[in-house]
């Protein structure tokens, strides 16, 4: 009997209809959940990375924004005299690269100038060292003097461009230093000669 009347409820127009609704309200979520995944992920839209290498950082933040990426600066410690101060050194993903859209997009950027350096203790060294020692932390000699001192080829002074300066002093890197080195001579050592003459 109750089998009976099952049967006949699944044969009713009541339940065709709610059947018919209900597999209209399946596909329509469907399509719906569906429609909402490829409009959310930006299925099959891509964005070519543009080069932003040399650009300035507010240049850099107009293109980025054009073609609708994001962007994470990252400092950089070491200086590149090729390119402008403040300017793209890096990026990652490269130019030409294709990324979804909304993606971000690191960039490396060109500090204003060269790091300093501590200058090494190199007095009372031989210029050799003395040039090792100052290649070593990324300072160049520039040129040798030399004065009346006993010490030949011995450290005495330093000089960067016209001034003194000492162990310890700050420098950019890649600074000109001007070695002032004995020349074997006793300071005054002439001037006595020619007075007892």
């Amino acid at each position: 009997m109750y089998m009976k009347h099952f049967l006949n409820f699944l044969r009713s127009r009541v339940f065709l209809i709610q059947l018919g609704l209900a597999l209209v309200a399946v596909i329509l979520l469907c399509f719906l959940t569906l429609k909402w995944l490829k409009s959310s992920t930006n299925h099959g839209e891509f964005v070519e990375v543009p080069d932003f290498s040399k650009m300035s950082v507010m240049e850099m933040r107009k293109a980025v924004e054009d073609v609708g990426l994001r962007y994470q600066v990252l400092d950089s410690s070491n200086y590149n005299p090729e390119y402008p101060r403040f300017s793209i050194l890096e990026q990652d993903p490269p130019a030409g690269n294709k990324v979804k859209s909304n993606r971000k997009i690191y960039f490396t950027v060109n500090p204003s100038g060269y790091k300093k350096v501590t200058v090494p203790d190199i007095i009372q060294v031989t210029q050799r060292n003395a040039r090792t020692m100052l290649n070593a932390v990324g300072l160049d000699v520039q040129r040798v003097t030399y004065i009346d001192e006993l010490g030949r080829d011995m450290v005495y002074r330093m000089r960067h461009k016209g001034k003194y300066i000492k162990p310890g002093d700050k420098l950019p890197k890649t600074s000109k230093i001007e070695l002032v080195c004995g020349n074997g001579t006793i300071p005054g050592s002439a001037r006595i000669q020619a007075d007892s003459q």
